[in-house]
């Protein structure tokens, strides 16, 4: 038997109220990401952070209007460092300069994440993505998600540095999974799709995100390979028109052979 390699991982994990009792349930494909949250251009996002882990942690968010105390970074604010045990609760406004541009989709993402140490806490699993519907395109008001798409899928493309820089410990993953070991992505021919595209890391996550089987509007821009740097965050849509198992992966050669692939699915 081959050697059995364990790294150990931070996560963001959400419940269902504030008990914390029962976990709020996740899909399959979004593998390490924290809960995505979904908001709607005028909404105020509340997020009690409860750090139960051994060192001091914080939740950043991308796009959102806020003041020091909820930034989550840069070690001042009081929301800058949550203790061991300790917690804080952050409000981000939705305001309309979150939202999607008048170029943009009818939803948008954003990432969040620990602001510490963030290197080292991005690398250890503590990132997570938002959602930003444009107003009046939510499905209703309690369901913020966008009324023109069916599904909404997330994908992370990041490789995780488990053993200071050697080749070995370089994980080439796409939502913190490796060679196909991401499952649950499944649709079906002639639904509206939404992908929501993110990567975080070093000068190497340039990532090229391509599908097989099908293409996606990007902007405008018809394609089926899709560009992504570290930090940076897209969404494009896709509308599938061939049933089958398709490849989800990067193009760049090193990253496709590293295990930076995944298989997806397209029902009849």
């Amino acid at each position: 038997m081959g050697k059995k390699l364990i790294y150990n991982k931070y996560r963001y994990i959400g419940y269902t109220d504030g008990s914390r009792s029962t976990l709020l349930p996740q899909p399959e494909w979004m593998g390490v990401l924290g809960p995505q949250l979904q908001a709607v251009v005028g909404d105020t996002i509340k997020v009690n952070f409860l750090n139960k882990s051994d060192r001091p942690l914080s939740m950043h968010p991308h796009g959102m209007l806020y003041d020091k105390d909820n930034e989550g970074a840069n070690m001042d604010g009081a929301g800058a460092i949550v203790q061991p045990n300790e917690s804080f609760t952050y409000t981000w406004v939705v305001d309309k300069d979150a939202g999607p541009g008048p170029n943009d989709p009818s939803s948008i993402v954003w990432l969040y994440h620990s602001h510490v140490m963030a290197e080292e806490e991005i690398n250890l699993g503590l990132i997570g993505t938002l959602v930003v519907t444009r107003k009046g395109m939510e499905r209703s008001e309690t369901d913020p998600a966008p009324k023109d798409v069916d599904q909404e899928f997330t994908s992370l493309f990041m490789i995780f540095n488990e053993e200071k820089d050697k080749e070995k410990g370089l994980k080439h993953s796409i939502n913190g999974r490796i060679f196909g070991n991401l499952t649950g992505y499944e649709t079906g021919m002639g639904k509206h799709v939404r992908w929501h595209l993110v990567a975080l890391g070093n000068e190497v996550d340039n990532h090229t995100v391509h599908w097989h089987g099908q293409t996606v509007l990007d902007h405008g821009r018809r394609t089926d390979v899709v560009e992504v740097l570290p930090a940076s965050m897209t969404s494009v849509t896709m509308v599938p028109r061939s049933p089958g198992e398709w490849l989800l992966h990067c193009h760049v050669n090193d990253h496709m052979m590293a295990g930076m692939s995944t298989r997806w699915h397209v029902w009849p």
